[in-house]
């Protein structure tokens, strides 16, 4: 739909301005009427230029984090929704979330229900979102629920940029060293190389083969550069297929260390999940649905959806999981008692609080680990690379005396 400036006078005859998205004019002037602005001006805003590839049409878990809580103080302080709609989306900074905010406020003016206006935007509102606002506009406690999602928001989002900041240093040291690396290969061991050809040294094997290897990225710089984007382009195909991911995220859990990090953060995840799902009201089998698609890796999504299916057969939930013996025996116990005193939802809180403190000290660990590593590794090949080239200059001086 369109979007349309408008300009007005409201009952206290201020002068108020605004953007709204509508069918035509026509529909946009009853809207105001009915809110009883005076209309003084409306024109259809203009489509601005945009380069596809530049285009942000994505919504930060932080950001949305932020939108509903504010959504939740709005509805508890009684102010109508449209008008929370309406404050949130004029404050709203990222352009892409402020058309959508815009969009859902048209949707529940027209007679839409919330959760039906968000299910109409999936890049933003996924379907936990939308069922838990479902279920807090059925209960009458939306304010009470939008606070729940704020809060598991903030959590994950948290266990997120926690594992980036672990995954950034050696990353980025890594990238850094290659980049050195290939320029010292590049630029630097030819000089040495026509030097000692010139000089006519006899050449030791570690600078023969670090000589082959700067002549093969002189001459094949361009088709390895090529080489890796292809192979980027191609995994990242594969890890899309059914089998290709599950054959990853498989691998991905038996790496040491990290791979317990990914196993305890997907717990958390899950946990933290379906504790919110079950606590908002949620049926089970959705909820078990639903947070099978947040663990974030395919092997313990694939156990969710199977201790589900047990689930609607009449097990109990930690029998089911027992099954898929993806899950420590910690948490098998702790749900089990959580279903058999009726109090699942708080057991699952407890261990998603347990689990988000065993990611923090894992990153920890990792990160002490990686240190040491790194150094031995750089190290070791920017020492391999020195060593090489001095070899035959301490042969020449030795010729000389």
């Amino acid at each position: 739909m369109p979007v349309f400036t408008w300009k007005g006078r409201n009952r206290l005859g201020e002068i108020i301005t605004g953007e709204r998205v509508a069918h035509s004019v026509e529909e946009l002037s009853r809207m105001l009427q009915r809110e009883q602005i005076s209309i003084l001006d409306i024109k259809r805003k203009r489509k601005a230029i945009t380069i596809p590839l530049l285009k942000r049409e994505k919504v930060r878990t932080r950001e949305l984090a932020v939108y509903t809580r504010q959504l939740s103080v709005l509805i508890d302080a009684d102010l109508p929704l449209i008008q929370g709609l309406d404050i949130l989306a004029d404050q709203q900074k990222n352009k892409y979330f402020k058309s959508v905010i815009t969009a859902i406020r048209s949707d529940v003016e027209a007679g839409s229900t919330l959760h039906e206006a968000k299910r109409k935007h999936p890049k933003v509102f996924d379907e936990l979102y939308c069922n838990m606002v479902a279920s807090g506009e059925v209960a009458g406690n939306l304010d009470e629920i939008l606070r729940r999602l704020a809060e598991y928001m903030e959590k994950i989002a948290n266990i997120r940029a926690r594992i980036k900041s672990a995954l950034a240093y050696p990353i980025t040291v890594l990238c850094g060293a290659a980049i050195i690396v290939a320029l010292i290969m590049w630029k630097v061991i030819p000089v040495f190389a026509q030097l000692f050809e010139e000089l006519g040294a006899s050449l030791p094997i570690p600078t023969i083969i670090v000589i082959g290897i700067s002549k093969f990225f002189a001459r094949y710089m361009l088709f390895v550069v090529i080489g890796i984007a292809i192979l980027i382009y191609l995994f990242r195909r594969y890890y899309k297929t059914y089998r290709g991911r599950r054959i990853v995220d498989r691998n991905l859990l038996r790496i040491l260390v990290f791979g317990d990090l990914l196993r305890k953060s997907a717990i958390a995840r899950f946990s933290r999940t379906l504790s919110t799902l079950v606590s908002s009201g949620v049926p089970m089998l959705d909820s078990l649905e639903i947070t099978s698609k947040t663990t974030g890796n395919a092997i313990i999504e694939d156990s969710v959806m199977h201790a589900r299916q047990r689930v609607s057969e009449g097990k109990t939930l930690a029998d089911s999981l027992k099954e898929t013996k993806q899950f420590p025996p910690m948490v098998i116990q702790m749900i089990n008692v959580g279903e058999h005193t009726g109090t699942l939802d708080n057991m699952l809180s407890k261990i998603a609080d347990f689990y988000e403190e065993e990611v923090e000290v894992t990153i920890s660990a990792l990160l002490s680990l990686m240190e040491p590593i790194l150094i031995l590794i750089l190290g070791g090949i920017i020492g391999f690379i020195v060593v090489s080239m001095y070899l035959p200059i301490f042969s020449l001086l030795h010729q000389i005396a």
